[in-house]
């Protein structure tokens, strides 16, 4: 079992930049992939980008592309979100998750998640 945290959300102008963490309990964190997703009300939970278990690979969706430095610090358990350029349309819930293998674009493919830090981007 592995138990995840995030925290770090809040609320921002836009053009801003937060940094949220995920800080894991459990299994050994460096066997994990770890990813970031979010949710924004009435719509579907989506990914941000994954990290793989060393740190060495990150792969950036789209939508964030560009403004995004997914990080993890193996010793300290926890996984970094750098958003900078902060746009209204990023305001969601963002989640991390784990899982045991390469990353997955599949959500349901993600075995751990966190509950959740709201971000609020204001215009």
């Amino acid at each position: 079992q592995v138990h995840l945290v995030e925290s770090g959300g809040g609320v921002v102008q836009a053009g801003g930049s937060l940094r949220l963490s995920c800080a894991a309990a459990g299994r050994t964190f460096s066997n994990f992939a770890m990813g970031w997703f979010r949710q924004a009300p009435g719509k579907e939970r989506e990914s941000v980008g994954f990290i793989n278990w060393s740190g060495t690979s990150t792969y950036y969706s789209d939508s964030m592309k560009g403004r995004i430095t997914i990080s993890r610090d193996n010793a300290k358990n926890t996984v970094y979100l750098q958003m900078n350029s902060l746009k209204p349309e990023d305001a969601a819930v963002y989640y991390c998750a784990a899982r045991s293998a390469l990353w997955s674009t599949r959500l349901d493919e993600w075995t751990y998640w966190g509950q959740g830090t709201q971000v609020t981007v204001s215009s």
